[in-house]
């Protein structure tokens, strides 16, 4: 059954079995056409034999032999005059019989209408038919050597064909998470180009998800583990004499908005396990701009909620494509959250989207916040700014949905002279067709 499945196997058995067919229908053609040739020229050659005989010697009898040697190129005949054959119903008539050995082709031809004579013209043709065996013979000693170097060129010929491949499984085999190393491309065919490209994105999304699991877990320990120390020390000290009722209900209160804080936080993590599922979610063919639009209306009901303006510049105004929502939505509501949370009352938040090209759609939130500090890399987990509540796993967790996209992620302060944050998603869709504008 492994060898069904080899593709060497297959392309040796198939090339070899094509390249077969087509030798054996050549000669097979060739041997025809030579054959078909040589008694051509030979039944033209009787023919103008007999139609010399019948324009120099037009009184011969029934049953009369004419000497060949009267004749001009007779070419080694034998010709007579007879009666009409039986069943004979064309002018001429063709066949071919062996004699003692020998083989001979006859020609039947019209010679005297009045005394409904015919004239029989016969060839040796003895010679002939050795030559075309020899021929037919030639023929199948050559296709013979051919069908090896059919087969040795086969072997050849997928060994060069599917050393990229095997090159290719080689390196794929070989690696692991402790070692990942994309391919050079460079050095493959220009066939094999897009596949190892496919294969090198697939290595850095490992690679960026490896890193992002050691970081979440390092991350997660230190950040559960100091509030059970402090909470632990806490009590600890509170244990070491009696002390009022009131300093054992701050202990207990203060225990139990740690344990929040942890419940948070491991909630967060939770998400990240869920979202890995929707790293995998088909995409579904949708009104994309219509989707923002009303997630950007939910969160403008919550923006006026803490006194704050969220303003919609949507274009076009609409585009079918296919998308991973769940992951979209994950993005979209990371960036107008951290927008609403930091920008303070009485400002705007602007949901911005344009259509870069064909496939590429450029959505932006920009808020009248603080700012960021550019050097910190934001997207680590557990990446806190300010004093803002929350477990600093939301950027993480939106880095990683747009990774999962194939999508650009990024935070940028402002550059039109006001404070304030630009959230960036640059990610491609596959439009179906664009919808007339409302």
């Amino acid at each position: 059954m492994a060898g069904n499945r080899s593709i060497r196997n297959q392309f040796l058995t198939q090339l070899i079995i094509a390249s077969s067919i087509l030798l054996i229908i050549f000669s097979t053609m060739l041997y025809a056409y030579i054959k078909q040739s040589v008694y051509d020229e030979l039944s033209q050659q009787l023919v103008n034999q007999a139609r010399y005989i019948v324009q120099t010697f037009p009184d011969y009898n029934e049953g009369q032999k004419i000497d060949a040697k009267n004749l001009k190129n007779a070419l080694q005949i034998t010709a007579k005059v007879i009666p009409p054959p039986h069943h004979f119903y064309s002018s001429i008539e063709w066949r071919e019989r062996k004699e003692n050995g020998k083989y001979y082709i006859d020609l039947i031809y019209p010679y005297n209408f009045k005394a409904q004579t015919y004239l029989l013209v016969s060839k040796d043709i003895t010679n002939v038919i050795q030559m075309l065996n020899k021929i037919l013979r030639s023929i199948i000693i050559i296709n013979l050597i051919s069908l090896i170097l059919i087969v040795l060129y086969a072997f050849g010929l997928s060994a060069m064909l599917l050393m990229p491949i095997t090159r290719l499984t080689k390196k794929l085999s070989s690696l692991n998470e402790n070692f990942l190393t994309t391919i050079d491309t460079k050095t493959l065919p220009e066939e094999f180009v897009p596949l190892g490209e496919s294969i090198n994105r697939l290595i850095n999304r490992i690679q960026t998800f490896v890193k992002y699991q050691k970081e979440l877990f390092i991350g997660a320990a230190h950040e559960l583990k100091t509030p059970l120390n402090v909470m632990k020390l806490k009590n600890d000290v509170t244990l070491i004499k009696k002390r009022e009722p009131e300093k054992y209900i701050e202990a207990l209160q203060l225990a139990n908005k740690t344990i929040l804080e942890m419940n948070q936080m491991i909630s967060s993590i939770l998400e990240i396990g869920r979202q890995e599922g929707a790293h995998f979610e088909l995409p579904q063919t949708v009104d994309i701009i219509d989707f923002i639009r009303k997630k950007g209306e939910d969160f403008s009901l919550l923006a006026q909620a803490e006194n704050k303006t969220l303003t919609l510049d949507l274009e076009p105004q609409t585009l079918i494509g296919s998308i991973q929502t769940t992951l979209l939505n994950q993005i979209l509501q990371n960036f107008l959250q951290n927008a609403i949370k930091f920008t303070p009352k009485e400002k705007s938040i602007l949901l911005r989207t344009r259509q870069i090209d064909d496939y590429k759609i450029k959505l932006e939130v920009i808020d009248e916040g603080p700012g960021i500090d550019e050097s910190i890399d934001l997207f680590a987990p557990f990446k806190r700014v300010g004093d803002a509540p929350g477990a600093g796993l939301g950027l993480f967790l939106a880095k990683s949905a747009a990774d999962a996209m194939g999508a650009h992620i990024s935070l940028k302060n402002r550059t039109d002279g006001k404070s304030g944050t630009v959230a960036t998603l640059i990610f491609t869709t596959t439009p179906q067709c664009e919808l007339p504008y409302r």
